[in-house]
């Protein structure tokens, strides 16, 4: 048989050293285990797939489809037990080696971090940069102005079990061990037998959920971003970027920096299309979050309130703060006392214990000595600070304490706002059925939504949640069915609601500005501009608009709905926020975000981001606080940067420059999509080929994967589902397909070359695309495509595949795809090869059950093999969703 190809081995070689050990360990380790569990022959098997698999990607097409027929012949080999084994080894794998790849992001920027210069594309270096453009002053206006908005989303594409989860956080804390250079040989020796314990249980671990889980789970599970990193990542952001602003004078003056994310949340508020999403559910959702941070922030304050032992005679207390220790003695006398009594002659001190009390009462309900609002712990916070600085303990006031400020600007006592979506048809709907006088119990939920929102903002503030996003907005009408819903749920009742529209096909992108000229009419929009000071906000749909147009389409039909919507605001003298739709998938408008913000259109941006974090990259971009931070941090630095003269008029000059460019590679990329996906039996094709029916069997999301309609209709399928089933089929149509057809429409390689230069939006585009083609394989697709019998169809994929490849290199030029990335182009060629393994049993399990009749119970085996091949598969090319 075929050795593995020189390519692969200099691969190898070129991934870093430490990278590699980590690897290799863990590797070692999951191998010993398999040994244990399932004698040598389990290795032997999984070691043989291995060496087949890597043999398929050699440099001779000959003997590459002999190494790769002869993988698919092994496994048709195997029982069905082993053949789950096996996936199981492969998943296992996978997820080891994305934590090592993980720890070792973390360990690079560590290694980044030397504290000579600003690291590269920091919030420190974009702030020098335009201080160096634009002078001080300029650059500190628009940090003052900066917002960064992460919206928290539970779309169905984390197809890990929160159990494997753990699993693996536990072996990625004992790899982190070892880089120690306190550990000795005993120590080393005991940390991997510690690991061989943990990558055991991972291995026992089922991979698959038993059930779906629930909205509210979805939103227990996102807790654990804020209570592992987010919490702790932002006033340490915040400090990082003042200490290099202040200087020598950090810490003893006032923040240069404002607490400038605000987290949003859709998970237990987003019932578009998920009837499991109620009002008891958003309430019930709103008193966890509320729990998490009340429970952390009286952790903190207690803490920083014991380690504040200034004696009144060194650092005397101002009238406001004994003013706040007088009026919590009227109220809780016994309790001030307590504190008194083990804090003497320490005033400062004593505020703050008392206040990790009343925020202990405040998450208690205990109205007697609860806050009203979080305004009223930030008031009490800062008394003590101006207090401190008065009296001369600059450091004291403006160290730990400041933190707690930020944390408490930053989240308040909601920790992140609770959005509510819904479908326009629905409130259309809704309204029908009380204009006739009988209700539905759905159109009584629709009512009792609001009735939550306004209870949540009466005990919240309306911060806490008062966004409505509505999906399918297509009229004016479709805004003002909220406000009149809204008014019949609460009876004149008093609601800040800001009612966000939603733009997710291309006619809607296009139509945009027309719908919201009518919707200024609307007197609840002129009220709610002026009391927000003539702020608005608009969502843009990535998913929909590329599943609707294709993928090139759709990102120069978002660019031109930006550049529009960015006139239109400046027209009205409105500050708009441009709420941005995106997935996970470079299919979904994924990718990195901080390249995405600086190709946006000019205007668009304004010191202003916001986005949705969905699915899998919610843990991938914050589980680890290193690496939460280096994101904050990049997307912050590209909001300030964009929102610059130079960057803005780059953007609008290239735009102009390359119109009739952009306006070529539109049509033809438009045909060429269009020209597939609405062939005649496309949609049934389409579900034979991929594992799409599979993907909605998947307990990975409380969501259905369709709103209703069958599978001969792609019209209402959603688009994660759409990009997932790509995936799973090696293809990843939904991130290039069309493409080619574009450029080749073109044909000008230097005037492309040119625009990839020169053009921010064309240069993330084509290096997207570069991305999404690395992830999928024209050999491995095949197979898939074949199981559809229809040939023209397949060919039509396979010939765009091609040809985008072909022009993406040329366009580039590279030789191979992701060249210029090394690190991450070396993973992905070592990573495919393993992931082959999965798709060669998926695609053993996919031919029976999709040409056989199959008895009930060996269908059932098979769907499990398959759904254990698909965690697997995701957890192999990552962004997937």
């Amino acid at each position: 048989m075929p050795t593995t190809p020189p390519s692969r081995v200099h691969a190898r070689f070129e991934v870093p050293a430490p990278l590699r050990a980590d690897v290799r360990l863990l590797g070692e380790l999951l191998g010993q285990v398999l040994r244990e569990y399932g004698g040598p022959t389990l290795l032997a098997d999984v070691e043989r797939l291995r060496e087949l698999t890597i043999a398929a990607h050699h440099d001779d097409p000959a003997r590459a489809e002999e190494a790769a027929q002869a993988s698919e012949a092994l496994v048709a080999s195997w029982d069905l037990d082993r053949a789950e084994e096996v996936a199981r080894a492969f998943t296992c794998y996978f997820h080891l080696t994305n934590l090592a790849e993980e720890h070792h992001r973390a360990r690079v920027l560590r290694e980044y971090d030397t504290g000579d210069a600003p690291v590269r594309d920091s919030l420190a270096a974009a702030v020098a940069q335009i201080t160096t453009q634009y002078g001080e002053e300029h650059a500190l206006t628009l940090l003052s102005r900066l917002e960064f908005r992460p919206v928290l989303t539970a779309h169905p594409t984390e197809a890990r079990r929160r159990a494997v989860a753990s699993a693996i956080q536990r072996i990625s804390a004992l790899l982190a061990e070892r880089d120690s250079p306190k550990l000795g040989a005993a120590d080393l020796a005991e940390n991997r037998r510690r690991l061989l314990e943990e990558i055991d249980r991972l291995w026992r671990t089922s991979q698959i959920r038993v059930t779906k889980p629930s909205p509210l789970d979805e939103v227990r599970t996102a807790m654990a971003v804020f209570d592992d990193t987010l919490f702790q990542v932002l006033p340490r952001t915040y400090r990082q970027l003042d200490n290099v602003l202040a200087g020598e004078r950090a810490g003893t003056e006032p923040p240069r920096v404002p607490a400038f994310v605000r987290l949003g949340s859709w998970i237990g508020g987003d019932r578009d299309g998920n009837p499991y999403v109620t009002s008891q559910v958003t309430r019930t959702a709103m008193a966890i979050q509320a729990d998490h941070v009340l429970r952390a922030l009286e952790r903190v304050c207690e803490r920083v309130g014991r380690a504040l032992t200034v004696d009144e005679e060194t650092t005397p207390a101002s009238p406001e703060v004994r003013r706040l220790l007088a009026d919590a003695r009227a109220i809780a006398p016994e309790v001030v006392e307590e504190v008194a009594t083990r804090s003497p002659g320490e005033p400062h001190r004593q505020v703050l214990l008392l206040a990790a009390r009343k925020l202990s009462a405040t998450r208690q309900r205990n109205a007697d000595f609860a806050y009203g609002k979080a305004e009223e712990f930030l008031a009490e916070l800062r008394a003590v600070q101006a207090s401190l600085a008065a009296a001369g303990a600059r450091r004291q006031a403006y160290g730990e304490l400041q933190e707690l400020i930020w944390q408490v600007e930053t989240f308040g006592f909601h920790l992140a706002e609770l959005e509510i979506r819904q479908h326009s048809k629905v409130h259309a709907r809704a309204l029908a059925e009380l204009a006739s006088g009988e209700t539905s119990p759905e159109t009584e939920e629709v009512l009792s939504v609001f009735r939550v929102m306004a209870q949540v903002q009466q005990r919240f503030g309306p911060d806490a949640c008062r966004r409505y996003v509505v999906s399918f907005t297509q009229s004016a009408n479709d805004l003002a069915a909220v406000f009149e819903l809204a008014e019949r749920a609460l009876d004149g009742r008093p609601l800040a609601l800001d009612v966000i529209p939603l733009f997710e096909t291309e006619d809607d992108l296009k139509a945009a500005v027309g719908i919201l000229d009518e919707a200024l009419r609307l007197p609840q929009i002129q009220r709610r501009l002026e009391e927000t000071g003539r702020r608005f906000e608009v969502m843009l749909g990535y998913s929909d608009s590329a599943k609707d147009a294709g993928p090139l389409s759709a990102t120069l039909a978002l660019y031109d709905a930006q550049a529009a919507l960015a006139a239109w605001a400046k027209r009205h003298d409105i500050r708009l926020t441009l709420f941005h739709g995106r997935g996970g998938a470079l299919g979904r408008g994924g990718g990195p975000a901080n390249r995405a913000v600086l190709a946006q259109a000019p205007g668009s941006v304004n010191g202003r981001f916001k986005l949705t974090e969905q699915g899998e990259v919610i843990f991938a971009r914050y589980g680890n606080p290193l690496i939460a931070r280096r994101h904050i941090e990049q997307v912050a630095a590209a909001t300030l940067l964009a929102s610059t003269p130079t960057v803005e008029s780059r953007a609008a000059n290239a735009a102009e420059k390359y119109a009739d460019l952009a306006a070529t590679m539109d049509d033809a990329a438009r045909r060429a999509y269009h020209g597939l996906v609405r062939s005649e039996g496309f949609a049934e094709w389409f579900a034979k080929v991929t594992p799409l029916e599979e993907v909605g069997q998947l307990p990975i999301g409380s969501r259905p994967a369709r709103r209703g309609l069958s599978v001969s209709s792609l019209e209402d399928l959603r688009a994660i589902p759409w990009v997932f089933a790509w995936t799973q089929a090696r293809v990843n149509l939904a991130g290039w397909y069309g493409v080619g057809s574009g450029l080749e429409a073109v044909g000008d390689l230097d005037l492309l070359r040119q625009a990839y230069a020169e053009w921010p939006l064309f240069t993330v585009t084509i290096d997207n695309v570069e991305m999404s083609l690395a992830k999928s394989d024209a050999r491995i697709a095949r197979r898939y495509l074949e199981l559809g019998d229809r040939p023209d169809l397949t060919e039509k994929v396979l010939d765009e595949h091609a040809r985008t490849t072909r022009w993406v290199l040329a366009v580039t030029g590279h030789e191979r795809l992701l060249e210029n990335r090394r690190v991450l182009g070396r993973a992905v060629q070592l990573r495919n090869p393993y992931v082959d393994a999965l798709s060669y049993l998926q695609l053993r399990a996919f031919r029976a059950l999709r040409t056989q009749d199959l008895p009930e119970s060996e269908a059932n085996r098979l769907r499990r093999l398959v759904l254990l091949t698909v965690n697997g598969i995701a957890a192999g090319l990552q962004n997937t969703g």
